[in-house]
């Protein structure tokens, strides 16, 4: 049986105080929505259908390079209502998985154990047992311990409001046995809405109804508020944490540490405090991370240190290179082994030879680098004429002094040295200097400018 999913996200999320629709605010850096979504992915369905409604066409602009199908619920008339807008474009022989789209952290394994427990022509159920399950609807067990109905809070008695097990409103059914039950729900109840949990009761009369549960309480945790939004972002990142430190990674407070991607890590790694992760990253074992570094679709090389404030992205670092302290690596940039970037040095699509060193306030961009090449401080590689970029290359074990400036496209040849201060626009040839600069001039007796004093108006005030 083929697996289709339906991902309920029309609401307005009116507590949230915004503009963009709710499923549309991120966790971690990627929006409710595509969290939910990629989960979907992972079970390799044959269909993935997004139910929208408040902001469609700002849903469709996020999704708009996502292989979704993206239908209209037109009118907010409830969970049964939006899960009908979806059937007319899903297969009567389809497995239908319903999720939503403000529950983003659910388990791909979860749903993987719902799938399976589906009773044929039956509803599949997943629900959680809360200390505090005030807000949710209540799962009704008969004396055999079957599910036979869900009552909304609203619509429950006292007695059912003692009940702690409660609806997380996902679920799976058969395509065509979910088509006849919504068919025979109706909106008489406190909301004046049609609930797809009426379809249980239905189930429960005759194909029957199979409750699972999630491994903890943060897979099935929705979203309202800003604040909610806040909260999950935190318990989000304490999981992160938790995979890191059991997998031999040293964080030195995991409270302090963003996730907002995927993050390889190898054991015996160190991670300092307020460190932010983005896209894909790889740091190999005996890495060390200082504190306050960015770090986005990159990868760090074994025992190489990344001192505080550096950012890096869309790189390659070696092993066993030092970069930073306030060290900004841009796209396109690769440090070879043992490479040395010092602070407040900037690099942009730039090779770096192995044991090269750049110490402190450079800017090397559209430039290769050999091996063992000093760079000094404040050099620059001219590599922008206002139109075009053209290519500075430096040759193994080239000095190049400090304050020089090499114009694009030049090459400074193997072993050669540019004196400090010296404006490089042509090339030169291996083990030469290169020197542009004025032969030093003494010139004595030389008056330094001193400040004009304002003369006083008091004799004309006087006459």
């Amino acid at each position: 049986m083929a697996l289709s999913v339906v991902i309920l996200a029309a609401g307005k999320g009116t507590r949230m105080r915004s503009h963009l629709p709710k499923v549309l605010h991120p966790i971690a850096g990627c929006s409710m929505l595509e969290h939910v979504i990629n989960t979907a992915k992972a079970l390799n369905p044959h269909k993935i259908v997004v139910v929208a409604g408040h902001g469609i066409e700002q849903v469709k602009d996020q999704l708009r390079e996502t292989p979704v199908t993206i239908v209209e619920q037109a009118e907010q008339l409830g969970t049964g209502h939006a899960v009908d807008q979806a059937l007319p474009v899903i297969e009567d022989g389809d497995q239908v998985l319903v999720l939503y789209g403000d529950v983003p952290l659910i388990k791909a394994s979860t749903l993987n154990d719902l799938i399976e427990s589906q009773p044929s022509s039956g509803i599949g159920l997943l629900t959680v047992k809360l200390n505090n399950p005030m807000g949710y609807g209540r799962i009704i067990r008969n004396e055999r311990n079957e599910v036979t109905q869900i009552v909304e809070q609203k619509d429950a008695n006292e007695e059912q409001l003692k009940v702690n097990e409660v609806n997380t409103g996902i679920l799976c059914a058969d395509a065509k046995s979910l088509k006849g039950w919504l068919s025979n729900i109706d909106n008489n109840n406190a909301q004046g809405e049609y609930y797809l949990t009426d379809c249980i009761a239905m189930a429960a009369q005759g194909a029957g109804v199979k409750a699972c549960h999630p491994t903890s309480e943060i897979e099935v945790e929705g979203v309202n508020s800003r604040v909610q939004l806040a909260q999950l972002e935190r318990r989000y990142q304490e999981a992160k944490a938790q995979e890191l430190l059991e997998q031999g990674v040293t964080l030195l407070d995991p409270a302090r540490l963003d996730i907002r991607g995927e993050l390889k890590c190898a054991s015996d790694v160190l991670i300092d405090v307020n460190v932010i992760i983005e896209g894909t990253v790889t740091i190999e074992t005996g890495a060390s991370i200082g504190a306050n570094v960015i770090l986005k679709n990159c990868s760090i090389g074994a025992d190489t240190v990344i001192k505080p404030n550096s950012m890096i992205e869309d790189s390659i670092i070696g092993k066993q290179c030092s970069v930073g302290p306030f060290a900004r690596i841009r796209p396109g940039t690769t440090l070879e082994d043992e490479a040395f970037i010092g602070n407040f040095v900037e690099t942009k699509k730039t090779v770096l030879g192995k044991g090269s060193k750049a110490s402190h306030l450079a800017y090397l961009g559209d430039a290769k680098i050999g091996q063992g090449v000093n760079v000094g401080a404040g050099v620059i590689t001219c590599n922008y004429d206002g139109v075009n970029k053209f290519v500075t290359t430096i040759e193994d074990g080239a000095f190049i002094g400090s304050d020089s400036q090499l114009v694009a496209p030049v090459t400074v040849g193997r072993n050669a040295t540019v004196g400090a201060g010296t404006t490089v626009t042509k090339d030169i040839p291996a083990e030469d200097l290169c020197i542009s600069r004025i032969p030093q001039k003494l010139i004595s007796g030389w008056q330094r400018p001193v400040k004009e004093t304002i003369k006083s108006n008091k004799k004309e005030e006087k006459q």
